[in-house]
């Protein structure tokens, strides 16, 4: 088994993530089998809880772990399945610690951050290698050298690296180049004290990946080789892209990234085929067609926040050979009075997930303008209850028609809570999560989309349809396209009469690849497409 532990150093969000990712495509294009994970330093069990403006969007995986976005681009660029094991929190490692206290498993002895906690950590390391098929295991650290919380995590893995050979761990090292515009200087000092910070716990880095806006010259190299002690060839650039975050593999791979790593491990492989990739950028580079879409949403100012969406969007774009303009509209801002100045500019209308009362008037008054003006409509899970509140209210009569969710004594609750919901305290983790199964409608928009009769879909969310009014819907021109096989309830609505107006309770993003676009977000575009 062969490790590659990525860092990151002088700032957060420097794409840690997307160098992870990029690195696992390169190695399954040589042909090996790459298992990638996180470790996040904070002290929340998982990121369910969290606020999106802090944290981003929750991705949710198949066994219906909650996680980290980056996870989201693990499954984009590769091929690995990833469950629980693939995501690992401060919060879970000291519940495990103290679980195990409690019930008496070290027999006695005082637990200590070391050897109980970093070797707690070293586990997670241990259980990846004994049950993955794999002949690479990446490990995405997060956090910040030098960041407090982050230090039992390098910690567990300087031990870890003492206890394998060399030849089989590779340190990469993620780092920032800041450029001071007034002076007109690239500065290397923040890396090499992010580094030196590195080798003081006893981490020498084999790669150092420098973030920068600005080309970085062969003299910033050689400084950051000479004072980081790594051959000057081991430094890499990471430049912004241009067109796609999709092209930072061919771009890593430009400058030999995977070369270094399989010689670093002493791997034998071909060189990688990126034809795929290469003609999925060509497609974004040259496209056929442009088109506005209008995501309407309540966290709309935070690019993270509907991550998986956009990145759908751009994988359905690319293979309609179409590039796809997201307006970003906060659903606060709609009124009856400005809707239509809002959306007048809209091809296509999108209302993604999301959580609470804010915003959700301005997000029903689009879904109505999208249905009366004909514009295709794409709903994703709060996308379909808006769905199903705009039409029950406005074609079905049911004025008063809501969720329990924003109004408790509706009298009309066409959206509710699922019964086994109903006595759950706790949030965490206590959501319907994670993949279902579902049975489509024949006949149907969903099932020409699919072209399947069954589908797996991943869920995370408390509401649903409420069953007692679907004979009304369907009276009134509304269609259950699909409902889930275990309990029957309402995954998929579309309406006929319209030229796309379809909503899913679940999160199709989730499951969208550049080598395998979603069919509705591929069917949304073509729509969008074709009604203009």
């Amino acid at each position: 088994m062969k490790y590659i532990f990525i860092t990151g150093g002088v700032a957060s969000s420097l794409g840690k993530g997307l160098v992870a990712a990029s690195i696992g495509t390169l190695l399954e294009q040589r042909g090996l089998n790459v298992f990638i994970q996180k470790f996040d330093p904070y002290l929340n069990v998982d990121p369910g809880t969290m606020n999106p403006y802090q944290h981003g969007e929750v991705y949710v995986l198949n066994d219906g772990t909650e996680t980290d976005l980056d996870l989201g681009h693990y499954e984009r660029f590769t091929h690995c399945k990833l469950s629980k094991t693939n995501n690992l929190t401060s919060g879970k490692v000291f519940e495990s610690v103290l679980t195990r206290e409690r019930r008496g498993e070290y027999l006695g002895s005082t637990v200590q951050f070391i050897p109980h906690v970093t070797d707690e950590i070293k586990n997670r390391l241990k259980i990846a290698s004994e049950t993955s098929n794999t002949d690479v295991i990446i490990t995405e650290i997060g956090g910040t050298v030098g960041d407090i919380e982050a230090h039992l995590f390098l910690e567990a893995i300087r031990q870890f690296s003492l206890e394998i050979d060399k030849t089989d761990i590779c340190f990469i090292h993620v780092t920032l180049l800041p450029y001071i515009k007034a002076a007109g200087e690239t500065k290397t000092k923040p890396t090499q004290q992010s580094v030196a910070k590195l080798r003081e716990i006893g981490i020498q880095p084999d790669i150092i990946i420098c973030r920068s806006e600005v080309k970085i010259g062969k003299e910033h190299r050689d400084k950051i080789a000479m004072f980081c002690n790594i051959h000057k060839n081991s430094v890499i650039p990471f430049y912004d892209t241009k067109y796609s975050i999709y092209e930072c593999p061919l771009n890593l791979h430009k400058d030999k990234i995977d070369n270094l790593i399989v010689e670093k491990l002493n791997i034998k492989s071909s060189e990688p085929n990126l034809a795929e990739w290469e003609k999925f950028i060509e497609n974004l580079k040259n496209p056929q067609e442009k088109r506005k879409i209008a995501v309407v949403g309540k966290y709309i100012e935070l690019q993270d926040t509907y991550k998986s969406i956009y990145e759908a969007l751009t994988h359905a774009s690319g293979k309609n050979r179409c590039k796809v303009e997201v307006l970003k509209i906060d659903s606060e801002a709609i009124n009856p009075e400005n809707v239509e100045k809002i959306l007048k500019d809209a091809q296509g209308i999108l209302i993604p997930g999301g959580f609470g009362n804010r915003g959700i008037e301005g997000k029903i008054l689009s879904a109505k303008y999208a249905r009366e003006k004909q514009i295709p409509y794409f709903g994703i899970c709060l996308g379909l209850q808006i769905a199903i509140i705009e039409f029950s209210r406005n074609i079905c009569g049911l004025q008063e028609a809501n969720s329990t969710e924003f109004n408790e004594k509706t009298n009309d609750p066409v959206i509710c809570l699922q019964e086994n919901q109903k006595d759950i305290e706790e949030k965490g983790g206590t959501m319907r999560l994670g993949a279902y199964k579902a049975i489509l409608e024949p006949k149907t928009l969903a099932s020409q989309l699919y072209q399947e009769k069954n589908i797996s879909e991943r869920h995370r969310h408390r509401y649903e349809c409420n069953p007692d009014y679907l004979s009304k819907f369907n009276k009134n021109g509304l269609v259950v396209s699909a409902t889930c096989e275990k309990n029957g309830l309402v995954e998929l609505i579309e309406i006929p009469s319209h030229p796309f107006y379809i909503a899913c309770q679940f999160h199709p993003e989730f499951q969208s690849k550049p080598s395998s676009p979603h069919p509705l977000f591929t069917g949304f575009i073509k729509a969008v497409l074709d009604s203009h």
